[in-house]
């Protein structure tokens, strides 16, 4: 027979397993587009978005239920493909020109457009890669940004400038 000290537990256990799965359910997918654009790889992306969540869940009895849950999910996420980059846990595949007997589909512009800038994207160092798609695409301020890397707002700063000259190199002029 369950206590009503335990069943007391239990229903708290519950209620806060709960409001996890149903954070996950609304912004797990976000996260997997920001994964995404992180590592240029939608297996990869989903991985970190895993490994962010599982850490996130660790965490979860001490993370209170405010507006600041998904940036602090964001940092976990960054950070974790920051310190996977770093020691170099990626996988080492290396994409192949083939894809067997069938033909590639063809392209449109603007698919063609999206391949080259995560490609480009993908070329573009970690941190700096971090930097663009934090103020780019995530449209975080600088000083968001910063807290997300775990860095200073002059280290942002120049990690998004070296990032942004790198894409411009790597990207065609007419193809965007």
């Amino acid at each position: 027979m369950t206590s009503p000290v335990n069943a007391g537990v239990e229903r708290t256990m519950n209620g806060r397993e709960d409001r996890f799965a149903a954070y996950f359910a609304a912004r797990s997918g976000a996260m997997r587009a920001t994964a995404f654009l992180l590592c240029g790889d939608w297996h990869r992306a989903e991985d970190l978005v895993q490994n962010a969540f599982v850490k996130l869940y660790l965490v979860w009895h001490r993370v209170g239920q405010d507006e600041k849950l998904d940036s602090y999910t964001r940092q976990i996420l960054v950070r974790t493909f920051l310190d996977e980059k770093r020691r170099g846990f990626f996988r080492r595949e290396r994409p192949i020109s083939e894809v067997g007997d069938r033909p590639l589909p063809e392209l449109d512009d603007h698919v063609e457009n999206r391949v080259v800038l995560v490609q480009a994207l993908a070329a573009v160092a970690p941190r700096q890669r971090a930097a663009v798609v934090l103020r780019i695409w995530e449209d975080l301020s600088i000083e968001d940004t910063a807290k997300t890397m775990g860095c200073s707002t002059g280290t942002v700063k120049s990690q998004l400038a070296r990032g942004l000259t790198a894409l411009r190199s790597l990207v065609p002029a007419n193809s965007v």
